[in-house]
């Protein structure tokens, strides 16, 4: 799936789950060391626990980042 970013450096992220695990997460666009480590750090993980993990994060004066654009996107797919 690939979902759209709003308000964030990422303009995109592209998100493969499977039985409501995680299996990859790749942004396009954004602060490429931290979005590759946010990538690495949800791979495997339930998909309830990264939004319960990630939803409601702040980018400095923003009001969301692209880890809540991460976390909105996983709830798309619930």
């Amino acid at each position: 799936m690939r979902y759209v970013t709003h308000g964030t450096c990422s303009t995109a992220i592209d998100v493969e789950v499977k039985d409501g695990i995680i299996e990859s997460v790749q942004f396009v666009g954004g602060c490429n060391g931290n979005t590759k480590g946010i990538s690495a750090l949800v791979k495997g993980m339930p998909v309830e626990e990264a939004i319960s993990r990630l939803k409601g994060i702040k980018c400095g004066f923003k009001s969301t980042s692209c880890p809540d654009q991460l976390a909105q996107a996983l709830e798309q797919l619930q």
